[in-house]
């Protein structure tokens, strides 16, 4: 085997792995908060909420994976085999997960504020974890999945968030019960505010802009303490008219005190703002990969 197949392929076990460790967490936190307290759930999941309010006879589970088959099938042309087989992956074993937590373990209701909101975050969590190792978990996932290769500048959970926040509504008509939206709607906000974090918060960045009149000997001294970039930007103070030069460099948040100290042990009168780097893709962060989420 060469070290190329070696390497993918422990790769690919790894990400299966997290995604199975995803996909239980999802069924388990769905049973557990979700189930139980009435709180309404977006999704494919949610209308099984519906269907298995009127219908017990139908599991959520199982509802979910026969309606989830036309879904995969129309998103195979658009998104290839890889994401659509771990996809399925993914959803058969939340699904079979949600069912079978349901038969052995009898949850108990709960105060509804403290399940929509531990629900919300560990749903959340189950979501980064999954589409993090490129899947999801079918459904209202897989429709904001092919949503985003047209319209990238959205995060996932904000894109979750609106396309789940009607099915709320929709369940809690089913369950005639107003409070069940109100309460699935901070389920919804915690979900996607985890998901985000766990998707692009995890590896924080930040950018610094420094500004000093030993920028030569401060660049140099970045560059070569910390093997970080530093980009010399011209500039020119406003009040002096002095012509200035900006460094620019984007580092991460657990550097910051580092920068700091090789910035001010050169000069105690630098002047620095330091910003929040939403994503830094290049040499150092992450690596730039086509449709990434």
């Amino acid at each position: 085997m060469s070290a190329l197949k070696k390497v993918d392929w422990k790769r690919t076990a790894s990400a299966y792995f997290w995604i199975t460790v995803g996909s239980i967490l999802y069924g388990f936190a769905f049973d557990w908060f979700y189930t139980p307290n009435l709180i309404g759930y977006g999704g494919i999941t949610g209308v099984g909420q519906v269907v298995n309010a009127f219908i017990p006879a139908i599991p959520i589970g199982m509802f979910v994976l026969v309606i989830n088959i036309p879904l995969f099938i129309l998103g195979w042309k658009f998104i290839g085999g890889h994401l659509l087989v771990t996809s399925l992956y993914s959803m058969v074993v939340s699904s079979v997960a949600v069912d079978a937590f349901a038969l052995i373990i009898d949850f108990q209701p709960m105060d509804q504020m403290l399940a929509a909101v531990c629900g919300g975050a560990l749903i959340g969590l189950s979501l980064g974890i999954i589409f993090a190792k490129g899947a999801t978990t079918g459904g209202t996932d897989l429709i904001a999945r092919l949503v985003k290769l047209k319209l990238p500048w959205i995060s996932m959970g904000n894109m979750l968030l609106v396309i789940d926040t009607a099915v709320v509504v929709l369940v809690a008509l089913a369950f005639g019960n107003l409070t069940t939206a109100l309460y699935g709607f901070i389920a919804q906000v915690v979900c996607a505010y985890v998901t985000d974090m766990v998707l692009y918060g995890l590896d924080t960045a930040k950018v610094a802009y420094i500004i000093s009149e030993k920028a030569r000997e401060i660049s140099d001294s970045i560059v070569g303490q910390m093997d970080r970039g530093v980009t010399v930007l011209p500039g020119k103070g406003a009040y002096s008219g002095e012509n200035k030069l900006v460094l620019m460099c984007a580092f991460k948040q657990k550097e910051i005190v580092n920068l700091k100290e090789i910035i001010f042990e050169i000069d105690p009168k630098a002047f620095i703002i330091v910003c929040d780097a939403h994503e830094v893709t290049g040499n150092g962060f992450k690596t730039y990969q086509k449709n990434d989420i």
